[in-house]
């Protein structure tokens, strides 16, 4: 296994997603924070073991997912106008991108 930052970020970012969603549902009993943030925070947990296994299709299934949230929580923050989650989401998720996309 070969823990590269972009593993690392896949893998925190993922973990960010899950407590994220466990923290929306525990605040507003919001089942689909719940679920999505399992959702997305499991595929992407998956997408950075799979990427510290040297398979590729790893990082680019994160980068997808990642990609998919900065826009979802993008649409959030426009219509809510409030930083979290969906500021905090953005940021994670650009960083997760960023540290993605450089070699490995």
């Amino acid at each position: 296994m070969k823990f590269s930052p972009s593993t690392i970020a896949l893998i925190a970012y993922g973990v960010v997603a899950i407590i994220g969603g466990i923290i929306g549902f525990a605040k507003s009993q919001s089942k689909a924070s719940i679920i999505s943030g399992s959702i997305s925070g499991a595929g992407l947990l998956i997408a950075g073991a799979a990427a510290a296994q040297n398979q590729e299709w790893g990082k680019i299934v994160g980068m997808a997912i990642s990609a998919l949230l900065v826009i979802v929580f993008i649409v959030r923050l426009i219509k809510t106008k409030k930083f979290m989650p969906a500021g905090l989401m953005i940021l994670g998720g650009v960083v997760t991108l960023g540290v993605a996309i450089l070699p490995s």
